[in-house]
């Protein structure tokens, strides 16, 4: 059984938090990874207070935490007092300033996980009053940054030594987790092998293409923003699977700029439709680690047992000499 900072700061079984995936992470997927040990955190994403009151009234009397995009909670910070309300573990924020935010989560008693992309980032957290810092690289899925998950893991580890240190970015199995904990991570962040869990939001076409897909054809783009109309900071940009749509408009974003409006109706109307060649399937570099649509638990319990064979067997690679 592996045992850790963050397992004994959350109390739960298991190192492995969900990814709060905006339109993913919905209330069954976070009580399904809670149940199997870990701690599910609803995507509340852009914080939609009429979706995320829906999804927390369904996790009513389970273990569960709650994360938003910081800046879109900027523009409606009544939907931080809906989620304290229901009682989460933690609260995660990520893409923003978090100062704004941090007091309320402490003084409600919560858990404050702060999601970052640089060492400087994770030094600002902790001096906010986060209680766990993820360090996020730019393998992962979705919006990110530049940094990529090894070295950054390992930085903010010596950055910040008196907080759990999560990562995330490119976590798909077993190797994944053993690894973080080898760089002195307390615990991970896992996204795209949860994306295509049975209880995923995600829609089934997209699930049925993930389970063929590989990191090689992973982009990061701020063209799906676009077309979302999702106005993004520029410090991140978005990971997805390439298709038409990427080999479209990825080398000259702003040429979608005069036709914007017919594009974005057009978009919506794939997404509606699941047409994945122009809609964005949003998973990071290990979706090759992702073979079947399996229960969020079965997905859960297999990372945890191969972390545990791999950090059981470090020993054969110590030699006497």
């Amino acid at each position: 059984m592996l045992k850790t900072g963050l397992t004994d700061l959350l109390g739960i079984e298991h190192p492995v938090l969900l990814a709060p995936m905006a339109g993913v992470s919905g209330a069954e997927l976070a009580a399904s990874v809670s149940a199997a040990g870990g701690l599910g955190l609803l995507g509340g994403g852009y914080c939609d207070s009429a979706w995320i009151r829906q999804e927390l009234d369904a996790l009513r009397g389970k273990r569960f935490g709650f994360g938003a995009i910081t800046w879109a909670l900027d523009q409606d910070p009544n939907v931080l007092d809906i989620a304290l309300s229901y009682g989460p573990e933690a609260v995660f924020l990520s893409f923003g300033d978090i100062a704004p935010h941090a007091g309320k989560v402490r003084d409600s008693e919560v858990k404050l996980i702060a999601q970052v992309q640089t060492v400087d980032g994770a030094k600002y957290a902790a001096d906010q009053g986060a209680d766990i810092i993820v360090a996020q690289g730019t393998e992962a899925g979705g919006h990110g940054g530049a940094r990529a998950t090894l070295p950054l893991v390992a930085a903010v580890v010596d950055a910040v030594p008196d907080r759990p240190v999560v990562a995330a970015g490119g976590i798909a199995d077993g190797r994944g987790l053993a690894a973080a904990l080898m760089l002195g991570a307390q615990g991970v962040l896992v996204g795209t092998a949860f994306c295509a869990a049975e209880e995923s939001l995600a829609k089934p076409g997209a699930k049925k293409i993930m389970e063929t897909a590989s990191g090689d054809r992973t982009i990061r783009s701020t063209v799906f923003d676009i077309a979302r109309d999702k106005d993004w900071p520029k410090d991140w940009n978005l990971r997805t699977l390439r298709n038409d749509f990427t080999d479209r408009w990825h080398d000259d974003p702003a040429a979608m700029l005069p036709d914007v409006d017919t594009i974005r109706a057009a978009y919506t109307s794939a997404m509606d439709k699941g047409e994945f060649n122009e809609a964005a399937i949003i998973v990071g570099e290990a979706i090759d680690l992702v073979h079947a649509v399996e229960p969020a638990a079965d997905i859960l319990q297999r990372i945890v047992r191969q972390a545990e064979d791999r950090l059981a067997g470090a020993l054969t690679f110590l030699r006497t000499p």
